[in-house]
């Protein structure tokens, strides 16, 4: 199960959560990367396939936005339980 309600307040799994910040930190590697070095590593490792490139890059995205979402709810410093 990715969300759990609990309290009438809904959190994310941790695993849903390992995924996405999983994903975040391969987003900000690339972008820093992009900017010291102007490297790409995410095209660099799957050059031969640019739809799985996008998809990668929608994943990245996405898991931003459920990170912002839910991040008040399960982060210890910011109020979350």
């Amino acid at each position: 199960m990715l969300l759990c309600i609990r309290e009438g307040v809904i959190y994310m799994s941790k695993e849903l959560h390992m995924i996405t910040y999983s994903l975040m930190v391969v987003g900000a590697l690339n972008w820093g990367l992009m900017g010291l070095f102007d490297i790409n590593l995410v095209n660099m490792l799957l050059e031969s396939m640019p739809m799985l490139e996008k998809v990668v890059y929608i994943l990245v995205g996405a898991s931003a936005l459920v990170e912002v979402v839910y991040h008040k709810a399960t982060c210890k410093l910011c109020g979350g339980k």
